[in-house]
This record gives C-alpha cells, sequence and structure tokens, in this order.
C-alpha cells in the first residue's frame, strides 16, 4: 500500500498547499484556510465536497496513519476473507488525491487545540491554523483491561490491526472472538469460512437483537452455529489468559476457562476527543453538534465522532456507519460554503449494510429501541426477507436479508415517518 513520508503530500506538480485559483471572487462567507483533522472518510468527503464547490482557499488534511485515506469495511470483510493488498482499500488514488490541491499531512497526530487562536497542535509541536476546523477523528476501538502489549489479542480498527490479524487466521488456530456486534459476526464469519475453530463470547442473550430484534438475531444466531461457531451467550468474560506474554484464552464470569491462540475483541468503539480537552470544544458522547453539525468557535464535526441535535427527534445522535461518514463530510462542506446563516440541518436515513456467509444485511433508519418489528416479505424460514421496525404506528427503520431492491424501497417511508399501518396491509412499498 502507499506509505508517504509524514509531512506533506507532494508527489505531483498539482499537489502541496498553494491555494488553487477559480474565476471570480470568493463569497465572504467563505473562510479563507479549512483545516480538517481526520483522513477518514468523512474528512476526505469534506475536502472533495468542498472543492467540487469551487472552493479555491488551502484545504489542510492531517491524518494519525501513514496511509492515505481508505476504507474500513472491507477491514473485517474483503481484506481478511478475500486476500486483498493494501492498495484495494485506498478511497482514491494518489493522483486523485493530488488533484484535490491539499496540504496532506499523513502520520501526524493532532494533540490539542486553542480555538481562541485557531490553531491545532500537532504530535511534533508544530501549530497548524485555520479559519474553520473540521473535526473527522472517528473512534478508536475498545479493549479489555490488561491486555495492553499481549501478543495474540487483536482489534479490528486500523488497516494495520486487519493485516495482523488476517495473519492469525491464516494459522487456522483456534480463536475466541470476544463481542457480537457487526465487527465480530463479520470476523467470525470469514474466520469459520477459512477453517479457524472460533468460540464468540458475549454478555447478551442474542446477538445483535438490540440492532435487528428478537427473531432476527436469533436467525443469525442460528446461522452462526449451522457453520460452526460456539456461541457462549450472556456471560462477560473476566479475563485474558495469557504465558510469556501471548494470549492462551480467556476466562468468563462464571469461572470457566476457554482456550484460544488468539483473541479479537470487539466490544465497541469510543470517540477520537482526548485531544480537544480545554478546548472549549463541547465533548460527551463525541463532539456535539447541533443540528447543522456545528459545534461552535468555527469548529465543524463530521463522521463517527459527530454527536449532533437530530432536527427530527431534537435528540444528540452519533452513528458509527460507513455511509453516514461520507454524508456528513459532504454536508458539512456544504455547510461551510453556506455559512453559518446558510447552514442546513442534517437529516439522513441512516444505512448500513454487513455481509455474513451467504447473508446480505441491509439496514437503513433506526431499528434499536422499536416497538415492534414485522416481516412484510419473505420469511425466517427462507432467510429471505424485509422487517419493518416502528414506535408509535410509524415506521422508524427496516431490515432486509438477500432482498435489497424491495428494502430500499422503504426508504422513503422511513424518511417521510410514515404510518406502518398502510404497510403491512399492502406487505411492499407503495
Amino acid at each position: 500500500m502507499s506509505d508517504p513520508t509524514p509531512g506533506r503530500f507532494r508527489p505531483g506538480s498539482g499537489s502541496g498547499a498553494s491555494p488553487r485559483r477559480a474565476s471570480g471572487r470568493a463569497p465572504s462567507t467563505q473562510p479563507g484556510s479549512v483545516v480538517i483533522v481526520g483522513a477518514s472518510a468523512a474528512g476526505l468527503s469534506v475536502a472533495e465536497g468542498l472543492r467540487r464547490g469551487g472552493y479555491a482557499g488551502r484545504v489542510t488534511l492531517i491524518g494519525e496513519e501513514q496511509h492515505l485515506p481508505y476504507d474500513r469495511p472491507p477491514l473485517s470483510k474483503q481484506l481478511l476473507a478475500d486476500g486483498w493488498d493494501g492498495d484495494r482499500v485506498l478511497l482514491r488514488s494518489p493522483e486523485q488525491i493530488v488533484e484535490l490541491d491539499l496540504d496532506l499531512r499523513v502520520g501526524q497526530r493532532a494533540v490539542g487545540l486553542n480555538t481562541d487562536t485557531r490553531q491545532v497542535t500537532l504530535s511534533e509541536g508544530e501549530q497548524v491554523g485555520y479559519d474553520t476546523l473540521v473535526v473527522a477523528t472517528g473512534v478508536s476501538a475498545r479493549r479489555l483491561r490488561g491486555t495492553e502489549g499481549l501478543t495474540g489479542v487483536h482489534v479490528l480498527r486500523t488497516l494495520e490491526d486487519a493485516l495482523a490479524f488476517r495473519e492469525t487466521l491464516r494459522e487456522r488456530a483456534r480463536l475466541v472472538i470476544v463481542g457480537s456486534g457487526f465487527v465480530g459476526a463479520e470476523a467470525a464469519a470469514v474466520a469459520r469460512q477459512l477453517g479457524v475453530e472460533v468460540t464468540m463470547v458475549t454478555d447478551v442473550t442474542t446477538p445483535l437483537a438490540d440492532a435487528l430484534g428478537t427473531e432476527l438475531g436469533a436467525m443469525l444466531t442460528e446461522v452462526h452455529r449451522e457453520h460452526g461457531v460456539r456461541l457462549e451467550t450472556g456471560v462477560l468474560v473476566d479475563t485474558v489468559l495469557a504465558e510469556n506474554g501471548r494470549a492462551t484464552g480467556v476466562r468468563l464470569a462464571d469461572g470457566r476457562n476457554i482456550k484460544a491462540d488468539s483473541v479479537l475483541v470487539g466490544i465497541g468503539a469510543v470517540p477520537s476527543t482526548d485531544w480537544l480537552a480545554g478546548s472549549g470544544v463541547p465533548t460527551g458522547n463525541g463532539v456535539e453538534c447541533d443540528a447543522t453539525l456545528y459545534a461552535g468557535s468555527g469548529v465543524w464535526a463530521a463522521g463517527d465522532v459527530a454527536c449532533w441535535r437530530h432536527p427530527r427527534t431534537g435528540t444528540l445522535t452519533r452513528i458509527e456507519h460507513r455511509t453516514n461518514a461520507a454524508e456528513q463530510g459532504l454536508h458539512v462542506a456544504r455547510n461551510i460554503l453556506a455559512g453559518r446563516d446558510g447552514a442546513q440541518p442534517f437529516d439522513p436515513v441512516p444505512y448500513v449494510w454487513s455481509d455474513q456467509y451467504d447473508l446480505k444485511f441491509q439496514i437503513y433508519g433506526n431499528t434499536r429501541g422499536a416497538e415492534r418489528v414485522d416481516i412484510v416479505q419473505g420469511s425466517i424460514a427462507e432467510r429471505k426477507l424485509v422487517a419493518l421496525y416502528s414506535s408509535g404506528g410509524r415506521v422508524c427503520g427496516a431490515v432486509g436479508v438477500n432482498m435489497p431492491r424491495a428494502t430500499r424501497g422503504y426508504r422513503t417511508h422511513i424518511a417521510e415517518n410514515a404510518a406502518i399501518a398502510p404497510l403491512l396491509t399492502i406487505g411492499s412499498p407503495a
């Protein structure tokens, strides 16, 4: 994979920090310079959105990792299963990055922010000034206490994480997966297809029931068992066992030990906001923004780290999905160009997908906490279906299993917060 030297990315004559020229004068609402912290899908989308919108000022994109911006969903799917090389996960080629005319700082971490002087402090001590700042630092994988430095304990968040875990899978050794969310479930599916002995440990009774509902969660649980995954449900991992600095298994809270040659920890993530401490930027469950994704003091947020006031529900909302990150990045770019007075609320229909064995799950809207779930097409027996999720008599989400076109047809109804009753009657989207 491309491994550029830390600092400004200048592989061609079109790159560097020089602002691109445009005919006419830029609107007075536009900032002279934009700094984006986080060379992620969201961060790259902001940069692309600015350039497509005609922005001619300086755009600085800062990324902690050494790589050009890359896609994360394949890290638990194709990169593990199909043996992709690192270049296949790049979001854009080096040539396309050059065309954006960025001051690209890779391998440099933001460690502090002063909103009074409008400067970002980098890990090497450099101060980078800005007129407008976008925080797109994403999230960091949660880790089990006491596993720091242990060989054989993995998380799946970065490219290096995925490449190291792939080497473990190739050894076809015994694997324990702690957690049964999408990342853990997808990794379990890949591992079994590669012939690895897999035990999944989760503190919930039915894996993914919080996102899919009890019936679909039970269906997916059965699919994993059919493929040979051993499931230990309703129990916590007390500690990771180790000998000579290497993981040898896990001890459960009920006292049982499960032997393993490696452990994958998939217990969620935390927003990467530590570097904002003392800056005055509001943080809690991420960077707290208004409905337009603005956090105040010239700061916007996009992607997994953004926690914004949802315009329909009025609640602070944070979404850790690839599609949302790209959409938020483009929305922030449009709002920066429009200025504060012209900024529009961000009101999406969230979308996420998951591939496990021969099943493709597609999820639109918000399914967590729904009052009822109705299968309106297909059936669990067929493992081909569309289920609608509703609360207060209004549809709030849809899940499809191997029915992509039919599932997509309900997106408009979710956006409109449509009544559920007519959809149950007709059995398909109007």
